[in-house]
């Protein structure tokens, strides 16, 4: 699609010609052609991988896959298997390192194009045909620009990887949060080329002492002060993005993020909406998915309950009430905002429960590990929570398009303290499919690292507490070695016994909703591909209108009227925003007014919990004991050692057949795995994925 994005000759020497001819109107002005061949193929792609998602999403798991899919999975988790380990880009696999080098190869190829062709026409011309200007000069100006436009390149790619819904991550096989190191990849690449790009011109400018060039805003031309004001914001936003910083000081790092709009619209004032057009179609999908998140984060869910672990390891689990509808895949990620705490401040945690077995509900466990969370601890656990309305607010959840757990014979699922939640939902989700759908699920081996014996509470979580799905697990072959790190030997009594486990109900109200689709619960990509072609149409006829009946007006030659380009590019935005959100908006409340009637539904309780007023109590032996028994029964206890995952991981994979590896946890557990499975231990028996949300 590189073609679509960048200027290349053929294009612009072949085709652009044959568009302009049959473009020609004022209708649409000289803008219009280019911004419709820049954002067209893009957006098309963006239409189709909604369509295929949905169809995808109705044909049903088989057990078995043909000969021809198994080769291409074995061929895919070749390429699939980590090639770096350590170092600033992290865990990289042979894809990812594959397209990433294709990746600098065009920028080093496009700033080799651009420099030599315009520094030897330099060379060639005639010094007095430069107009008093050294060749040094000329090529330090060109050099700005040059660097720039490779900027550009990268700036067109940096939107795709955080817009969290959007169809293009999944129909590649990507998720919202493994995405995010390919965006943190572009923002360093972008920030970098347009810093150079800045301090080129500003050194030319000092040297040929034009500093008052730097307070030029053209009426037609490139306007250096929104340039200026893009960059600043951009420096502001990037000093903040470093691992120390952002770890150190988040909230800093969250709230100055937001100077990515001042970045984005003066970065249009500064070249134009034509030129902008490169970046459009990420940016534009980017903007959909935004706004489809404001508008359900509106509203507050129904929080239903928390299951309160012992206050040594901080740790809750949520469950709100969702409605049936909502379909969601293992290793989900569900977005937080408490108004009690920050009405800004939005948090990840991963979706421990699973939509077939649990129909009703959706659940997250938190750990306190942060202000933000510990605060949240403190506010759940304390006595009178249960008596008020708890206002949360929620977007998502975001995940895999689809998982694909049973092509492997053994899962091997790693995890350090809280790490362990995603894995909470992959052992339910294949509780579900052992027991309703009757397929043979692979043998579970769960390692997992904990500081205390109190930790171990976490365990308890692993199995959802009905009676229902405890008989389920009969044919779940679950192996835990838990590892006590920081303690050396065993308590006199059992660590799965008198944990002082919790459960609180909330009060409802009547003004919290279940967590539902925000584009219903059938065709929802359907709704996605109509809001994102439908906002496009109509953005396209009104700047066709606005453009032909007031930019540049019959009778008059766009030369001739001189319509500021900041102003121009002001109105453009004002159309794309307002598109987005009318489309957005219709879809959003169509949908809304379908699902109202399954709103208010009655709320779930467990263990005799009473329904109405808030309570806490403890759970029931009778219905605690069963998922009680079955973890305690599968689980190893290793005192004052780490785990040996070399020694494990041979361990497990010279068993036969295909051993997945999946990691949660520390960069530093992550790494150690990658770094097993990509030494060629195993052939390409072991196959690494590691779950990891970075900010």
């Amino acid at each position: 699609m590189m073609w679509v994005l960048l200027p290349t000759n053929t294009y612009k020497h072949k085709w652009l010609p044959k568009l302009k001819s049959r473009f020609s109107s004022n209708y649409f002005g000289k803008q219009g052609v280019m911004m419709l061949i820049f954002t067209f193929p893009p957006l098309l792609v963006a239409v189709l991988s909604c369509v295929y998602l949905h169809l995808a999403a109705k044909l049903k798991p088989t057990a078995k896959k043909s000969d021809d899919e198994e080769k291409e999975t074995r061929v895919l988790a070749t390429w699939r298997k980590p090639m770096l380990v350590k170092g600033p880009l992290g865990i990289v696999t042979g894809i990812e390192l594959a397209f990433l080098v294709m990746f600098v190869v065009l920028l080093f190829w496009s700033l080799f194009t651009y420099f030599s062709s315009s520094f030897k026409s330099i060379d060639a011309t005639d010094p007095a045909f430069l107009g008093g200007l050294k060749k040094w000069q000329l090529k330090l100006d060109l050099g700005g620009l040059w660097l720039g436009l490779v900027g550009n390149i990268c700036l067109t790619l940096l939107f795709f990887p955080v817009a969290r819904g959007s169809a293009v991550l999944q129909f590649f096989g990507l998720t919202s949060e493994g995405s995010i190191k390919y965006h943190i990849w572009l923002g360093h690449a972008v920030m970098t080329f347009f810093t150079a790009h800045g301090i080129c011109y500003i050194v030319y400018w000092a040297l040929m002492g034009q500093m008052s060039q730097m307070l030029k805003w053209s009426r037609s031309e490139i306007s250096n002060v929104a340039g200026e004001i893009s960059l600043l914001a951009g420096l502001g936003l990037w000093a903040t993005t470093f691992p120390r910083i952002r770890r150190k000081m988040f909230e800093l790092f969250f709230y100055t993020h937001y100077l990515y709009i001042v970045f984005v619209v003066f970065f249009v004032f500064h070249v134009g909406f034509t030129y902008a057009c490169y970046m459009l179609p990420g940016f534009y999908l980017f903007l959909v998915d935004r706004y489809l998140r404001f508008l359900q984060s509106r509203r507050h869910v129904r929080l239903l309950s928390a299951r309160i672990l012992p206050a040594a390891g901080q740790t809750l689990e949520l469950s709100f009430s969702k409605s049936p509808g909502l379909k969601y895949s293992p290793t989900s990620v569900l977005f937080l905002n408490v108004p009690g705490i920050s009405k800004l401040q939005w948090h990840p945690f991963t979706v421990t429960s699973n939509s077939s077995l649990e129909t009703d509900e959706l659940s997250v466990v938190i750990k306190g590990e942060g202000k933000w969370t510990k605060k949240l601890y403190e506010m759940v656990s304390s006595s009178a929570a249960a008596d008020h309305h708890f206002d949360v607010s929620v977007e998502g959840p975001y995940g895999p398009a689809s998982t694909d757990f049973l092509r492997h014979e053994t899962l091997v699922m790693i995890s350090g303290g809280s790490g362990i939640a995603p894995f909470i939902s992959i052992i339910r989700d294949l509780i579900f499919t052992s027991s309703h759908l009757q397929l043979k699920t692979p043998r579970l081996i769960l390692i997992s690292s904990f500081k205390t014996t109190a930790d171990l509470a976490m365990l308890h979580l692993l199995l959802p507490i009905t009676a229902a799905s405890s008989a389920a697990t009969a044919n779940l072959r679950l192996t835990i070695e838990a590892y006590i790190t920081r303690e050396k030997q065993a308590a006199a009594t059992s660590p799965f016994h008198n944990n002082n486990v919790r459960t609180k109900w909330f009060k409802p109200s009547p003004t919290h909703a279940p967590i539902s689709p925000i584009l219903g619960p059938t065709a929802s990509w359907l709704w996605l591909a109509a809001v994102v072609s439908s906002s496009f149409l109509a953005f396209l006829v009104i700047i066709g209108i606005l453009t032909g009946y007031y930019i540049y007006p019959e009778g008059k030659k766009s030369g001739e009227l001189g319509f500021p380009m900041a102003l121009t590019a002001f109105l453009y935005m004002l159309v794309l925003c307002a598109c987005v959100a009318a489309a957005s908006s219709g879809a959003f409340l169509w949908n809304k007014r379908k699902s109202i009637r399954n709103v208010e539904g009655a709320t779930p309780t467990a263990g005799g919990s009473p329904v109405g007023g808030g309570a806490v109590y403890e759970m029931t032996e009778e219905l605690e004991s069963l998922p009680l028994r079955t973890i305690e029964e599968a689980t190893n206890l290793h005192y004052g050692v780490r785990p040996n995952l070399r020694k494990l991981l041979v361990e497990y994979c010279t068993e036969g057949g295909s051993t997945g590896v999946m990691v949660s946890g520390p960069a530093g557990l992550r790494h150690e795995a990658a770094a097993i499975c990509s030494s060629g231990l195993a052939d390409d028996s072991l196959q690494f994925e590691s779950i990891s949300f970075s900010w």
